[in-house]
Formats: structure tokens, sequence, C-alpha cells
């Protein structure tokens, strides 16, 4: 069974056949963390879809460059203050070290859900003559407009030279747009409410600001985007993603900034994923319905029972369609970590049974692969995770049968057995990122026994040539260390403290 990667492009509204636009070769742009404060479980669900997404690339042998950003300055909150600033004053630091602070934290919580890091990772200060560079040449091509050192984007202008293109990626319509928007500082030097700001002028309490033809200012949020994604993916490139919350305005803005300055739209896939719930409601810190990363690892909340682990979080996540809404409960967590459990078992079990061999007829190995190979027809209708997993649970059934005899190992060949296997293992491992944690544990038991038997065999032989000085640092460096070394008469044991 083969079939075509299709993928469901937010700005057509449909599902279409994937093509790149370079043959073999993949732009990936998503729209990363605004580094004030620790990153929102929210966010990480959308992280791990897009993770998912460049791998599955990846093991469809395309060569993807994969850039997610972060974002330091202009990301301004309801009240017009900039996120950065605001962070900065709630934790006493200057902004550069909260944002290195929160940068760390999203880099330790995306490592432990076992996603990869992306190609290139720019932040927003680190362009800022790119972004300067890109207002400039939207002004030149009449859709900017400055007033008293702020810039703003002319939508009327935009709409009028483009067949009122603004709002297709969001559905939403001028006549909406002016009902929606907010009430900022300087509002009243747009020529119409729906403009928005492209550079803002820096006032006196405004720490981060940089000199600009239009005077000491900042840029807008939706500039960054559009500047970093053309500097490394081009003026057009393959797919560009982001939570469902960012398609107005911040979405729908990058493309009247792109077509603005170079004509070009820039995606040509838009994939947007969809909101993290939790007990069947929106997540608020107000109503104490809130969990952070750390929290649901460690079990220190009262929303769930124990800790879980990152790879059975990982595993929940992958149980709900990108583009639907998750529900976090715990009674979930809990299905998903026997979910988890009861694949690894089976895969062990198939290791097992590789090991065993096969016989000459296929019936049962053809059934296999066939399981198999309806999983990655799901992955290519629009990486279907969860209908991924229920064809691989499919497949465990069988395997469980293998095991308990009531389906014929001699029902398989060994090489088909083996060629399973490891289409299987790029998928659990390579593609959902899944890891066999009993697996791991005991290979890094087995690690640490070997070393210790090392260690000690170095220490006996201190003490065979009586060099008690290098004995006795060697134990004591253990013991530092929390290992306890007991001598008895058939030699040294360890244990840890």
């Amino acid at each position: 069974m083969s079939t075509e990667l299709t993928v469901y492009n937010s700005l057509s509204r449909q599902k279409e056949v994937f093509t790149p636009l370079n043959a073999g070769h993949v732009g990936l742009y998503v729209c990363g963390p605004t580094v004030y404060n620790p990153v929102h479980l929210g966010n990480c669900r959308t992280f791990v879809s897009f993770d998912i997404v460049y791998r599955y690339l990846l093991a469809k042998g395309y060569k993807v460059r994969y850039v997610r950003n972060i974002t330091d300055v202009g990301h301004l909150t309801d009240d017009g203050e900039d996120r950065m600033s605001k962070g900065a004053r709630l934790e006493q630091l200057e902004p550069m070290e909260v944002a290195q602070k929160f940068a760390n934290q999203f880099h330790d919580v995306m490592r432990t859900l076992n996603a990869l890091p992306p190609s290139i990772e720019p932040r927003a200060t680190g362009h800022i003559i790119e972004q300067i560079e890109l207002v400039q040449e939207i002004i030149n091509n009449g859709y900017a407009y400055e007033v008293n050192g702020s810039v703003y984007f002319d939508v009327a202008a935009y709409n009028a030279a483009n067949e009122d293109r603004y709002g297709e990626l969001s559905g939403r319509r001028i006549d909406e747009l002016l009902s929606e928007s907010r009430e900022l500082k300087s509002q009243d030097e747009k020529r119409n409410p729906s403009d928005f700001a492209i550079w803002m002028k820096a006032h006196e309490d405004h720490i981060l600001r940089w000199n600009s033809p239009w005077g000491e200012g900042f840029p807008g949020w939706h500039l960054e985007c559009s500047a970093m994604s053309t500097k490394y993916l081009g003026e057009e490139f393959d797919i560009h993603g982001g939570g469902n919350d960012l398609k107005f305005p911040h979405h729908e803005n990058e493309i009247a900034q792109n077509v603005g300055a170079c004509r070009h739209a820039g995606a040509r896939y838009w994939i947007h994923t969809n909101m993290l719930l939790m007990n069947g409601k929106k997540m608020s810190k107000s109503d104490g319905n809130t969990i952070t990363p750390e929290e649901l690892f460690s079990g220190d909340s009262p929303h769930v029972s124990e800790g879980y682990s990152p790879l059975v979080v990982r595993f929940f996540m992958l149980q709900s369609h990108y583009r639907s809404t998750m529900d976090l409960s715990d009674e979930a967590l809990q299905a998903a970590k026997k979910g988890h459990t009861r694949l690894m078992e089976a895969w062990n079990i198939l290791q097992d049974l590789e090991a065993k061999g096969g016989g000459q007829n296929d019936t049962v190995g053809k059934e296999l692969e066939e399981g198999l190979a309806a999983a990655y027809a799901e992955m290519d209708d629009d990486f279907n995770t969860p209908r991924a997993l229920a064809r691989i649970f499919e497949l465990v059934t069988r395997i469980n049968a293998l095991q308990g005899g009531q389906l014929s190992l001699e029902e398989v060949s060994p090489d088909r057995l083996a060629d399973f296997l490891t289409r299987l293992g790029t998928l659990l491992f390579d593609v959902l990122g899944l890891r066999n944690e009993a697996a791991s544990a005991g290979a890094e038991q087995e690690a640490l026994s070997n070393a210790m038997q090392i260690i000690l065999d170095l220490r006996q032989q201190a003490r065979t040539d009586k060099n008690w000085a290098l004995s006795d640092k060697l134990r004591d460096a253990l013991s530092h260390a929390g290992i306890t070394v007991k001598d008895g008469k058939d030699g040294a044991t360890w244990s840890i403290e």
C-alpha cells in the first residue's frame, strides 16, 4: 500500500497533496514561544505536533530545514505592554536575562518530551536589521506609512491592490476586524483602525529599543516571522505552522507583510494545531484549572493522582489529531500510561519472536505487513497519529497472539519479521518519538554495573598492591557520588544510597 502525503491547508480549508517547491527538500517554519514566562503545556502540545510533522517528513526521505523562532521583543500584552518588559519587571531581571532563562526552560521541557531541535532557531532581537529593511520595502511599495516615529501597515491600500486579500487565512472581513481592534497607545495615529504597527516608536519607559530611519523604536510582533522565514527559507517556502490562535492577527498579518514586501505570500501550506483543554475546560490560572509541564511530570498538582513519564505525556498527545481539541485529565493520562506500557511490551515480545526465527508459511507475516502499511497510510493522511496508533494496536493483538500460541510463528517468515520489526521501529521511535523506557532503564543499569565492576577491579588491584591511598580515594569518590562500597570476604559490593 503506497499513498501520497496529504495535508490540511488552512489557507484553502481543504486537504491537499503535499508537493514541495523543490523536489526532495522541505522548508518548514513554526512560530516559537515568547520567552517571558515558563512554557505553557498547550504550547508543548503544538510543538510536539510539529515535531511529528518534522520527523515524518524526514522519514519520508525529505531533507528538511526546520526553522522555529524565539520571540524576545515586540509581542504586546492586551494593555499594550511588551511581554519581555513585563517579564523583566516581574522577575527583576534584564529583558535578555528573562529571555535566556525561559528559553532554557523551554528547551529543557522539549528535550524531556523527546522533541527534536529545529535546524535553525533565530531570535527576533538578532534580526532587527532584517526587520527594518522589510519595513522599508513595504513603505517603498506603498503599503505602509510613518506617523510620529511609528510605521503602520495600510490594510486598505493592500486590499485595493490585492483584490481584498486581507482576511483570506482567518476568514475575517474588514468590518469584523474594525469591531475587534484594540485600543492601544497612539491608536489615533492610524488611518484606519484595521491598520497594524510594523514598527513602533519607543516611549520613554520602553526598555527594548533600536535606532531606525523613523527614530528609536522596536519591531511589531508580526514582523519578525516575515523577516526570519524569508531570510532562512526564501520568499516562497513550503509549510508555515503554529497554534490555531495565531491565524489572526499574527499569520494574517504575516501574509500581508510578505506580499507587501516581496509580492509573495511566504508559505504555500499553512498548518494549525488546536487547543489543549483540561477537564473539559480551557486552562485558566484564575479558575485554578491549569498545570505546568513540571507539575505533570512530578505529580505535584491536585489535578493528577501521580507524576507521569514525559513519554506517557507524549503518547497521550499523539492520541488526538493535531487539528482536534485535546482534553487533559487524570483518567486520560492513566489510560495513556496503560496504552504506552502495552505497546512497549508488544515491542519487546516482537524482538523475542525475531530471535526464535519463523517458518515458511507467511500468512500472518503478510497480515502484519499490511497492517503496518495501513498505519503509514494514516500518517500520510494529514499526519493522523491517533488513527495510526489504532492500526498499530490492531497489530499488537496479533503480536500477543503469536506469543500466546493462538497464531503460529511458523506463519511468519524470518525475513518478513525482520523487515516488519525495522519498519515498526521506525514508526514508533523515529516518527512518533516514543521510547522503550523499560529497555532504556535496563540498558542504563547494565552500563552502570559494567562501569562499577571496572572501578571495583581497579580498587581491588590497588588493595592487592597495598596502595591504600588510591583504594581509599576511589571509595571516597564513589561515596561522594552517592555510591556505597562494602568490602566482604567474597569481594566488594556496591549500592546506591
